[in-house]
């Protein structure tokens, strides 16, 4: 399972689809983690707060191809926190249709005051519940998980939900969760550090 898809799960209910972040916050983190599927797959780096493509070519999955159109389509670099901005406005309904194609999720539509919204409820509640069972699991253990992994578990944390990962370790994870982030590749580190930072300011704007 692909970044942004572990970090759909972990940020919503296992059985209702509800998100348990605030949609700004959900939003910069699925961001993050569509922009760090491109960084590990070598086809974007993140410098000196820049996204720059490296790496035209198409990848295999559809949504990553979608938001590298999206990159390659700029005539210059931009700043992370601008495409995490920008990303952010459909990476929920984007990810969420990755995982409904992948079998994980079903959308239900809803009508209320003559507008139609879709939900997308869990089809099978212990694939939903794996990432943050995984994620909880890795840190017990001494050893240290991929780069990917602890990317995922760097956008977690900086998008809110420590506390939900967290809840069932043992005390010695927090110390391994607080050194991961800094041992990140530059591109990655970079890219959860702009992450939170654009959480923190959304929290100041005053999201509700």
């Amino acid at each position: 399972m692909l970044i942004a898809d572990e970090f759909y799960l972990i940020s919503h209910d296992d059985s209702r689809g509800r998100a348990k972040l605030h949609p700004t916050a959900a939003g910069i983190g699925l961001a993050a983690g569509l922009l760090g599927e491109l960084v590990l797959l070598g086809q974007i780096t993140v410098s000196g707060g820049q996204v720059s493509v490296v790496d035209r070519r198409p990848p295999a999955d559809d949504l990553a191809h979608t938001v590298l159109d999206q990159l390659v389509g700029e005539p210059e670099p931009q700043a992370v926190r601008t495409w995490l901005g920008i990303l952010a406005r459909s990476a929920a309904a984007s990810v969420a249709q990755r995982l409904a194609r992948a079998g994980v999720l079903s959308p239900r539509e809803s009508r209320r005051l003559l507008r139609t919204t879709v939900t997308y409820v869990p089809l099978d509640l212990n694939a939903v519940a794996w990432p943050a069972t995984r994620l909880r699991a890795l840190l017990d253990r001494p050893e240290p998980p991929t780069a990917p992994d602890a990317l995922l578990l760097g956008l977690v944390c900086a998008a809110g939900l420590t506390r939900e990962l967290l809840w069932s370790v043992d005390p010695s994870a927090h110390h391994r969760l607080d050194v991961l982030v800094p041992a990140l590749p530059t591109p990655l580190r970079e890219l959860v550090a702009h992450t939170e930072a654009a959480v923190g300011a959304a929290v100041l704007r005053g999201i509700s």
